[in-house]
């Protein structure tokens, strides 16, 4: 007997594959695709793909932290801010990325994701502390990778080259650099939030080997921090933006990446 979710997941994947074809056939044709058209089946798909984590990640114990569910949670969060952006920046065609990411992400936690593992129970704030955490550091990665096209479009931009690939393929740059602050300010609330739940709800950050990833969290923070400052109070974009952007992700990164591997492969544990 077809289960639900499988069946979801299955309406979910048509959704991401036809409005993948529709936004890349028209853009393909040179012609505007219908902007809320492609909103209405993307949030479609998106709704299936919240049922399905809704199945796989919620139990009676708590929330089930499996790698593949996060795999899935924090595609389908991508895909989300792909599309909300969409719908008042011109960059529908990022869309072509942030799909094929969370069709993946939706195959793998179906596929993988194992259920019949034990759920630790943990308090509401620790759940909060982690799904922010887990979203902050998604929307983040997005900002990096949007700065590393920026950068690859300002600098066809400056050499004047005849063949421009990455400008001709993306946004324009305008477009392209204000979608990276509303990244940034949406990630960079959303880690301020994750540290805040996280002093409240985790008692000890030396007991739990969690100094090393604090402290490359705050410093991130304070990087993005003077990022937006430095923007809305000097004026700063282009490179230094990127550059920022970049630093700002790699402490995170080795906050939460060099945490496990500290604990792992150090600390044996």
């Amino acid at each position: 007997m077809i289960s639900l979710p499988l069946v979801y997941t299955i309406l979910a994947l048509i959704a991401y594959l036809s409005s993948f074809c529709y936004v890349s056939t028209h853009l393909l044709a040179k012609s505007e695709p219908n902007r809320w058209f492609v909103t209405s089946i993307l949030s479609l798909g998106l709704a299936l793909h919240a049922v399905v984590l809704y199945h796989d990640m919620l139990t009676p114990l708590g929330i089930h932290y499996d790698v593949f569910n996060l795999v899935s949670f924090t595609s389908g969060l991508m895909l989300l801010l792909s599309t909300l952006f969409s719908t008042y920046r011109p960059v529908l065609a990022l869309n072509l990325i942030a799909i094929p990411v969370a069709a993946t992400g939706l195959i793998l936690g179906f596929a993988f994701s194992q259920a019949k593992l034990a759920v630790t129970p943990s308090s509401w704030g620790l759940d909060i502390h982690i799904i922010l955490s887990l979203s902050a550091y998604a929307v983040l990665f997005m900002a990096a990778i949007h700065a590393v096209l920026l950068w690859f479009q300002n600098r066809e931009l400056k050499k004047k080259n005849k063949k421009r690939v990455w400008v001709n393929l993306l946004p324009p740059l305008q477009a392209m650099e204000s979608l990276l602050f509303d990244l940034l300010i949406t990630g960079f609330v959303m880690l301020t939030l994750a540290l805040g739940f996280g002093f409240f709800t985790i008692d000890n950050f030396f007991a739990q080997h969690l100094a090393h990833k604090t402290v490359f969290s705050l410093m991130s923070w304070l990087v993005y921090a003077v990022l937006l400052i430095g923007h809305y109070a000097f004026g700063w974009r282009g490179q230094k933006a990127i550059r920022f952007t970049l630093i700002g992700f790699a402490l995170l990164a080795l906050g939460f990446i060099g945490s496990k591997f500290v604990l792992e492969m150090i600390l044996a544990r």
